[in-house]
């Protein structure tokens, strides 16, 4: 029972206090005056009164009433009723004379404009919320006053303060009413009374003829709403209203705005109703009055409502706070959410459930708007049935979301009071929610916490809630899906819910006296003041009425305490669901057939399944299994392993415990705690290791949360297991408890605890005092043991095995109780936790303190948690914090010792660390630290396209002086024999980064770096845990200080087999002295001559442009002194040599460069000097001293006319002084090619600028200008066709058809070099670049090709093209007529006229020059001059630069994908690596045709070394097949690429310096044009495939010395330019790769190719589409058995070790061993494996003279003999054939032999048929694409008979001089042949005709020789597409009978 009223309170304006705007209010009257004891009064009632504050106003206000709600310091909740009238009074601002007048009678009629009114409440103070009652009580003492009714206001206010009902309950019949009754109440009223009662109402009167029935909820738990639930949500809307809901169950601030104080009490009630099971239990202020707005601005979360009156000061107090307030205006309908503020909204489908059935109950019309024919009306319930449908869904919500937390709750203590704990981890587990952001948080919260201590108990009364988590679960889960049976459910809630609120809802007596109508405000009579009431009297009722309390019988009403059932567990609900990770049966049998394994020591089965084990065990059922398992063998005694069973049980509880999180929600931790400390293995001496130290790297072993949930678990079951012992008759509950099973918190087990507990709680009250003491004594005995045996448990997870090493602390974890870093134990435990253990342990100086000390605190943290909430007696607990250093430093000595003893253990046997073979010279730096190798992005290794997976493996990694190596064998057991090897150049690595790894073997994260490297590979590597991490760090400095050295003499080529690895200056007097003096010579005269402005002995870097004119004037002022000084010793080399350095100049002339200039004819040296006259270039020595251009050779070709002087001045009109020099002559053109740098900006209007153009005076840049104009007549006089009589015309007019031309095949060229042109600079039609582009321009230069244009003025150029340099659709602003005038397209005049210089117009330049579109802005070209510029543009070194990296990521990923965007061939595209080597081979062809055709080229782009020098390359061997033999492609390089200063030091970033350039492979680029045209032409190479992949890699590898260094000056100061062969300490070190490459030729034809046939003189001109172009394989291929193939003594010798190991020891004679095996496209070298078949010839011959003992022949030699025999017998034969081809048959046209029989080196070559028909002519041309039939045949063995289709005798004509002969002929229909024989008996075929090759068969007739006596109708013609047969029937039936065979045979076909 409970009083209705606690304090009644009158409170009034206070006169005395106002002041400024603001009064303020005071208490006029309280009753009783005394505080009750139970409840004191609450203080600043007064400002509740009046929140928007005491104010006068000038005109009466209507009544209003209001609940308030006060919550005190017990967080008990006061409501405060507010009832507030208006009374007028005089205006306190007038005089006091005047006010004391108005005090007197009032004079009726008198106006009064000084009244004022003054705000007066009463308030009723209650404990309980009955608002309409509190507003009728007050309403009624108002109208007693107002009306002055006869009833004393004293009678209804001490009845009002003694009227007591129940608190819930509704009524019970057999109760006598309770109701303090004034006993002058009148009888009729008394008998109303008595009626009310008889109807088992609860009806009070406060004798003033009133009547009311009070409603008391049947079970006070739940909340009353009333219909203010149904109101917040029409206000604010669902979506807005769930906002709110989710905002305050996850602890946001909301506040409420609203101009009614009513309407802000009932939104807060609502959101706390809709709250419910759950209570709010934050600041909770419906009302806030505006002194106290302060309040908003605390950082707690809060539910405040405020009048909209303070809407701008409540906004600037929340604005000037972090803006984190959810504000919810009431009157406006709107949440407003700060972006700052994430609220977590419900998971997922509940959302979606919950909005769909409010959307149900508050407009059921919704979902028949769009019916036919809807329901005539579907209105929704009255608002209070409404109110009840939306909390039932809110109660329907919450039942989903706790189901079965029963299930997880801990019981740790039942007397004297029950403490329950909630596994939080296991709930969320179950559930599958543990992402789920919302429950986390609401699970973490204050509410839930109330829930569980208010609700957890079991023995208590129960509520809706309970019987819905009980009874209904599975009804919600079957309904989830039908809308309309949760709309029944709901409403059946709601019934439940309405009916507790109202539980007779029928009975309605309500009789309350109201006021006549309100006073108006012009009423002119003023009402009376309400009076002072007597306090004598109420108090007197006071009393009477506790004295009559007190006499009465105490009402006991029977509490209804029981078991709270628990529902059904969780387990079923989850799997129903599916949420948990299904695995297979097959997986969970793999799993125990893996565990029999290893402990019946099968330990090679049981490797055999461990990966597939592994890979299971990241299933949750399988990890489940695992411990299911585990525990059996734990309960059968067989914990005690061998040291391999140990390892395998230990890697799979890793594994296991490696997917678990740091929650351990699914409780696998939990179940393996007691595992680890049992499974052991002996170490000897007494000592015994358990699996608990080897499985301590986890994160979830440094969570508290997790140690509290297993210590919970744990004591729950010793106090069940404690009292099902005490009570062992209680038969039923301890069957139970026998049933039960496994040591997880779950299941059976844990309702058995539950409803212990509740019975125990039945039975407390009944036991004695001692009975009572002595059950509390055991229960705290029982956790005080617990927690020291969680002290040790916690000691053997937390301490290192080796606690010297200190390794668990150097990662961060466990201070932090939630700590999610992938640690153990970390220092911050040292800082996170105050107490410190007693320093008197006596072990404070011990070496590992630290350690101990860290876990000490952690464990006393704990320790203080679990037993302050368990409630252990505080000497229990001293004891423990005494106990713990103890444990602790005893565990660490039993840890040393077994420490001490592992190590001496045999380590587990990894696979022993292989060798690597090094190389003469090449020594390791670092020896190997195992590793392992992890898969990268490419597949093949990994076994995912078919084959075995030889990644991951596991090795070392070896670093040399020279390479990076990985050695080791593959993880795979099946494939553990195999070895694996990954290598590359240490010099060629492009990116190093680090990486963590987890290995799935040991489920460690382990660190790991990834190495790029250049040259296509790719080493992910994982450091073994026995590598020390500072070991890592030193491999990582060691490994970049040999990749980038300080200086180029510290890379490999200079210091190989230089052992101190330090680089030592020669001190000793050599032999090469006069190597020394010159170039010590050439340097000291170069800092002569140039003087300051360049030499220094620091790397070569070019000045900036800022400088270039500083530099120039310098120069120019200089002029003089220079030239002179050049002059007189520009005539002869020796004047500035000694005569005893004379031979060293030899050397110079010998060069590369000096050899090539003299085979073209391009000028001789002879030794006195002498220049031949005659001659049109000489070779200059103007830079024999570097000083004209520093990164040219010593000599150049320069025209004759030109002198050295001039040669200077003009080289500072070019970029780096590279000025135009002539490096190759068309022979029989005699046009030639020049290079050079770009011009400097300043010198190209200069150059190109109108010849008549008048300047203001003869300029330094006009004379250099002219010299410049002269260099280049010069160079065009050169030419003969310039110098022939007939001018330009005989080479001129390119379309006149009336000139004749030297060469017939130019004609048919001619028309194509302007397409090609215009392609180049790009023309109006250009499209952008695309790979469809390729296509269609290769069909239209076919066309090009095939038909001779005849005089085609107006002619367009071809439609196809080759594309745009760029690609770019923009026309080339530059020189449009260049392209059009070489395409034969006339330039008409901009008046429309014909053009005038029509003739000329139409005339080719003798020269032309490609430069670059930017530099030659501004530029205008003159009709007359002889030369032309093509501008172009050139891709920039930064685009081959990030092109490179591009094509490096797509050739060699380093994670596998699945994107669509990422596979292989979109990186390709996406890399344009393509598109640059299209450009490239485009402006390349170009060259080659203007050159073709007569014209000279000058390439001058860029620096002039990088695409310049690749145009210029590809152009010689285009257009000289010299350069397509070794020597050839040697001189060149030498020539083009060394000579001429390509920065190879630079672009491959070689050194210190130029590391931050980064790698920029244009010699790369330039190998993979030349292996694109060695594609489309393999027989015009001399050297093969393998050769261009060599040079590929060791042009980075820096094995060679030869590609070091920026320029031949470079070399000379390095003194490595000449270097002589006797010089050579160790013969094994080969300083040049020419020479390697030489000496390796001799040995094996590796590098040549025996499809080398050249043409004389031929031209090539390959297709450059982006369709003809194919990715290189030297990009994509790799050998993981023997590593890269390029340092092939390596290789050999890895061979030999092999083949001697494979050689058995014992000859196996019992089973035949099979000749097959099986080749790994990625392990295996398929070109040494399955050799082509001359590869396999000259293996078999050389492999045969070794058997017979013959010394051993060349291959070469044998080669040249086979080549020489074959030439005899052709020529005996008589038959035209290649020069020198061995590949008679292979039938390839002349113009492209691609087509033909292509070898690979790799491939297998058996298609070459050496005993073809020796009668086919070689001339004729394939049939594209159709492969030769007789090798499709070859492999079918099949009788005669059936593919004889038609045979007889036939006469056939020889070949030329060859007399008819009669042959056997056999048509073949099968085969599809004409097979011929000597006779028929004959089994040896003589000769095949294909008939897929045969045209027609016609009738002939007889020719020379022929069989004579036979008709003419017996002959006919065979004609193939490579001859015509003539034959000879016996008679013209017979020939018939063979001429319809044939037909039909090819008709058929």
């Amino acid at each position: 029972m409970a009083r209705l009223a606690d304090y009644f309170v009158v409170v009034g304006y206070d006169l005395d206090k106002r002041g400024g705007s603001e009064g303020q209010g005071h208490i006029l009257q309280r009753f009783p005056e005394k505080d009750w004891e139970d409840n004191p009064f609450p203080q600043g009632i007064e400002l509740f009164c009046q929140p928007n504050g005491w104010q006068l106003v000038p005109e009466r206000e209507r009544p209003s009433f209001f609940v308030s709600v006060l919550t005190d310091i017990n967080s008990e909740r006061h409501y405060c009723a507010c009832f507030t009238f208006w009374e007028g009074l005089d205006n306190p601002q007038l005089p006091k004379a005047e006010a004391s007048e108005v005090d007197e009678d009032e004079v009726p009629g008198l106006v009064q404009p000084a009244q004022v009114f003054a705000p007066k409440s009463l308030v009723l103070v209650s404990r309980l919320d009955h608002t309409e009652v509190f507003r009728n009580c007050l309403g009624l003492i108002y109208a007693v006053h107002v009306d002055s009714l006869s009833v004393p206001l004293e009678t209804v206010i001490g009845n009002l303060l003694t009227c007591v009902i129940p608190v819930a309950g509704g009524s019970q019949i057999n109760e006598s009413p309770v109701c303090s009754l004034n006993l002058s109440v009148p009888q009729a009223l008394a008998c109303d009374w008595l009626l009310g009662c008889f109807q088992d109402q609860r009806t009070i009167t406060l004798g003033a003829g009133d009547r009311q029935v009070i409603q008391t909820p049947i079970n006070d738990s739940l909340p009353v709403s009333g219909s203010s639930v149904a109101h917040l949500f029409r206000q604010l809307g669902i979506v807005n209203v769930l906002y709110l809901f989710c905002a305050a169950l996850t602890e946001h601030k909301i506040l409420f705005l609203s101009s009614s104080y009513q309407r802000l009490t009932d939104a807060c009630r609502a959101l706390l109703a809709i709250m419910f099971p759950l209570k709010y239990s934050f600041t909770y202020v419906p009302i806030l009055p505006g002194k106290l707005l302060e309040v908003l601005s605390t950082p707690t979360p809060f539910i405040i409502g405020v009048n909209s009156f303070f809407r701008s000061e409540t906004q600037e107090l929340v604005g000037s706070m972090t803006l984190d307030v959810i504000i919810a205006d009431l009157d406006g309908g709107t949440v407003t959410i700060p972006e700052c503020v994430h609220i977590s909204l419900l998971p997922d489908p509940l959302l979606q459930q919950t909005q769909t059935a409010l959307s149900m109950v508050l407009d059921p019309e919704l979902e028949m708007a769009d019916h036919a024919f809807p329901p005539s009306s579907t209105q929704p319930s009255t608002l209070k049935i409404q109110d009840k449908e939306i909390r039932a869904v809110f109660l329907w919500l919450f039942g989903q979301l706790f189901n079965g937390y029963r299930w997880c709750l801990h019981i740790i203590r039942i007397h004297p009071e029950p403490v329950i704990r909630f596994h939080k981890a296991a709930f969320l587990g179950q559930r599958a929610l543990t992402e789920d952001d919302f429950l986390m948080k609401v699970l973490d919260g204050m509410a839930f916490a109330g829930f569980i201590s208010e609700r957890g108990p079991p023995y208590r009364p129960t509520d809706l809630f309970d019987d819905l988590i009980a009874n209904q679960v599975e009804r919600i889960r079957q309904e989830e899906c039908s809308p309309h049976k949760v709309m029944n459910h709901i409403k059946e809630l709601a019934e439940q819910l309405f009916k507790n609120e109202n539980p007779y809802p029928a009975v309605a007596m309500h009789k309350v006296q109201r006021p006549a109508e309100s006073p108006g405000h012009n009423d002119p009579k003023n009402l009376a003041m309400f009076p002072l009431l007597d306090d004598v009297t109420v108090q007197l009722f006071i009393d009477h009425a506790a004295a009559k309390l007190q006499t009465a019988p105490p009402v006991v009403k029977a509490e209804l305490k029981g078991m709270v059932p628990s529902g059904p567990p969780l387990g079923d609900i989850v799997d129903r669901h599916g949420h948990v990770l299904a695995n297979s049966a097959r997986r969970l049998e793999v799993v125990r057939n893996c565990i029999t394994y290893i402990f019946d020591n099968k330990m090679l089965e049981a490797k055999k399944l461990m990966p597939a084990v592994l890979r299971a065990l990241k299933g949750r059922a399988a990890r489940v299994c695992l411990t299911q398992e585990l525990n059996q063998h734990v309960l059968q005694n067989r914990a005690v392993l061998d040291d391999q069973q140990f390892d395998y049980i230990v890697r799979m509880m890793n594994c296991t415990l490696q997917d678990c999180s740091h929650m351990d929600e699914h409780g696998i931790a939990a179940i393996l705690l007691p595992l680890v400390t049992a499974f052991c293995r002996k170490l000897g001496a007494g000592i015994t290791q358990f699996a608990y130290s080897c499985v301590q790297e986890h994160m979830v072993w440094t969570n508290m949360q997790f140690w509290e949930a297993m210590f919970y678990s744990d004591v729950q079951n010793h106090i069940r297991a404690l009292y099902l012992e005490a009570d062992g008759g209680e038969q039923s509950i301890a069957s139970r408890g026998q049933q039960e099973s496994g040591p997880a918190a779950g299941g059976q087990e844990l309702l058995g605890a539950l409803e212990l507990a509740s019975e125990q709680s039945r039975l407390w009250p009944t036991l004695s005092k001692e009975q009572q003491s002595e059950r509390v004594q055991k229960e705290e005995s029982t956790v005080f043991s617990q927690a020291i045996h969680y002290a040790n448990r916690m000691s053997y997870l937390l301490l290192p095995l080796d606690t010297s090493k200190n390794r668990l602390l150097n990662r961060s974890g466990i201070g932090d109780v939630e700590s999610v870093s992938n640690s153990y134990v970390t220092n911050s435990i040292a800082g996170s936790m105050a107490e410190s253990y007693d320093t008197e342990s006596g072990f404070e100086d011990a070496e590992s303190s630290d350690v101990a000390n860290s876990v000490v605190r952690f464990i006393n943290r704990f320790v203080d948690k679990v037993c302050n909430e368990s409630g252990v007696t505080n000497e229990h607990l001293k004891a423990l914090h005494t106990m713990i250093p103890d444990i602790v430093q005893m565990h660490i000595e039993t840890l040393d010792a077994v420490h001490r003893e592992s190590k001496r253990l045999p380590p587990i046997q990894k696979p022993k660390l292989l060798r690597p073979i090094l190389l003469a010279g090449e020594e390791l730096v670092m020896d190997g630290m195992r590793v392992h190798l992890i898969s990268d992005g490419r597949e093949e290794a990994t076994g995912a396209l078919g084959g075995p997976p030889l990644l991951p493996a596991e090795g070392a990694i070896f670093l040399t002086t020279y390479r990076l190596i990985f050695k080791g064998t593959p993880n795979d057991p099946l494939v553990g024999e195999q070895v694996v090897t990954r290598s590359f150049p240490i010099a060629s690595l492009t990116k190093e980064k680090r990486i963590s790894v987890s290995l799935s073997m040991d489920q460690f994260i382990q660190e790991g770096l990834q190495l790029r490297s250049c040259t296509f590979q790719l080493l992910k590597i994982a450091f073994d845990e026995e590598v020390a991490s500072d070991l890592a760090e030193v491999f990582r400095k060691h490994m970049h200080k040999l990749r980038y050295p300080q200086h180029v003499q510290g890379t490999f080529a200079f210091t190989v087999g230089q052992s101190g690895k330090t680089l030592v200056e020669h001190k000793t007097k050599d032999k090469n002295q006069s190597i020394k003096t010159l170039s010590k010579n050439l340097v000291k005269s170069a800092k002569r001559t140039i003087g300051r402005q360049y030499v220094t002995r620091k790397k070569y870097s070019p000045p900036t442009w800022e400088n270039r004119s500083s530099l120039q004037s310098e120069l120019d002022e200089d002029e003089l002194s220079v030239s002179e000084e050049l002059d007189q010793s520009s005539l002869t080399l020796s004047s500035t040599i000694r005569s005893s350095d004379r031979q060293t100049m030899s050397n110079v002339v010998e060069r590369a460069c000096c050899r090539d200039y003299q085979r073209l004819g391009l000028g001789t040296l002879s030794n006195s000097l002498t220049r031949s006259k005659n001659e049109p270039f000489r070779i200059s020595t103007v830079n024999r001293m570097y000083t004209v251009c520093r990164s040219y050779p010593g000599l150049l070709i320069v025209p004759q006319s030109i002198p050295d002087s001039t040669i200077q001045r003009i080289s500072r009109c070019y970029r780096q002084n590279r000025f135009p020099v002539v490096c190759w002559r068309n022979s029989r053109t005699k046009a030639v090619l020049l290079r050079s740098a770009g011009l400097h900006a300043k010198g190209v209007v200069g150059f190109f600028k109108s010849p008549n153009a008048t300047s203001a005076g003869p300029s330094q840049v006009d004379s250099t200008s002219l010299e410049q104009e002269k260099y280049m007549q010069a160079i065009i006089s050169s030419m003969p066709s310039y110098c022939e009589p007939s001018g330009r015309n005989t080479l001129g007019g390119f379309t006149s058809t009336h000139m004749s031309t030297s060469d017939s095949s130019d004609k048919l060229r001619q028309p194509k070099i302007g397409a090609l042109m215009k392609q180049v600079m790009g023309g109006k039609e250009d499209v952008p670049g695309t790979f469809s582009r390729g296509a269609l321009g290769q069909r239209a230069r076919v066309i090009s090709l095939s038909q001779p244009r005849v005089s085609g003025k107006a002619r367009n150029p071809p439609g196809g093209k080759w594309g745009s340099i760029r690609g770019s659709g923009r026309l080339s602003a530059y020189n449009p007529e260049v392209g059009n005038r070489l395409s034969s397209k006339e330039s008409p005049q901009p008046n429309g006229g014909p053009s005038e210089a029509l003739f000329l117009r139409q005339q080719r330049a003798y020269l032309y020059i490609i430069g670059d579109k930017t530099q030659l802005k501004g530029g205008k070209q003159d009709s007359f001059q002889q030369w032309e510029v093509v501008p172009i543009e050139v891709c920039d070194v930064r685009q081959v630069k990030n092109s490179f990296k591009k094509l490096i990521k797509a050739c060699v990923p380093s994670s596998a994908t699945s994107e669509p965007s990422m596979t292989f061939h979109r990186c390709l595209e996406e890399s344009e690596w393509m598109c640059l080597l299209h450009r490239v081979l485009q402006v390349s062809v170009l060259v080659v045709e203007l050159l073709d055709t007569g014209s000279s080229v000058m390439v001058s782009l860029e620096d002039g070394w990088d695409v310049t020098t690749q145009v210029v390359s590809l152009v010689q061997l285009l257009s000289d097949p010299y350069y397509r033999t070794f020597d050839g492609f040697r001189l060149l390089v030498e020539k083009e690429w060394l000579s001429f200063g390509h920065r190879f030091s630079h672009r491959g970033a070689q050194t210190l310096a130029s590391q931050s350039s980064g790698f920029t492979p244009v010699f790369l680029q330039f190998l993979d044009c030349v292996h694109q045209i060695h594609l489309q032409f393999p027989m015009e190479f001399e050297f093969s495939q393998y050769y261009l992949k060599f040079l590929a890699y060791h042009y980075v590898s820096n094995r060679f010395r030869t590609f070091l260094l920026d320029s031949d000056y470079e070399r000379i100061e390095l003194g490595v330019l000449y270097e002589e062969k006797g010089e050579r300490k160790n013969p094994q070190v080969c300083k040049s790769v020419w020479d390697y490459i030489d000496r390796l030729n001799k040995k094996t034809p590796i590098f040549f190719n025996y499809m080398f046939s050249p043409e004389d003189e031929e031209v090539l001109r390959p297709y450059s589409f982006i369709s003809n172009l194919k990715v290189w394989d030297f990009y994509t291929e790799e050998t993981l058995s023997e590593g890269p193939s390029y340092d092939w003594e390596l290789v050999q010798r890895g061979r030999q070790e092999r083949l001697a190991e494979e050689v058995p020891d014992k000859p196996d004679t019992t089973t035949p061993k099979s000749q097959r095996r099986i080749v790994w496209p990625c392990y295996d070298s398929r070109s040494r494996v399955v050799p082509d078949a001359i590869t396999k010839l000259l293996q078999d011959l050389q492999s045969l003279e070794a058997e017979l003992g013959l010394p051993p022949e060349k291959w070469k030699d044998t080669w040249d003999k086979i080549k020489a025999n074959q030439r005899a017998e052709a020529k005996l034969e008589n038959r035209p054939s290649f020069n020198s081809s061995l590949l008679m048959s292979s039938n390839l046209s002349h113009q492209r032999r691609s087509q033909g029989v292509y070898l690979p080196e790799s491939g297998v070559g058996s298609s070459i048929n050496l005993a073809m028909d020796r009668e086919t002519s070689t001339t004729s041309t394939p049939v594209a694409g159709r492969p030769s039939t007789s090798t499709l045949y070859s492999q079918f063995q099949s009788t005669e008979s059936e593919n004889r289709s038609f045979e007889g005798i036939l006469f056939k004509k020889g070949a030329l001089l060859k007399p008819w002969k009669p042959r056997w002929f056999v048509l073949d229909k099968t085969k599809h042949q004409l097979r011929y024989y000597e006779t028929r008996q004959d089994k040896e075929c003589k000769g095949v005709i294909e008939l897929a090759e045969v045209e027609s068969v016609i009738p002939g007739t007889p020719t020379m020789g022929a069989p004579k006596n036979i008709e003419e109708k017996a002959f006919f013609d065979l004609k193939t597409t490579k001859r015509v047969y003539n034959f000879c029937a016996q008679d013209s039936p017979n020939a018939q009978l063979w001429l319809d065979s044939i037909q039909s045979c090819l008709s058929d076909a």
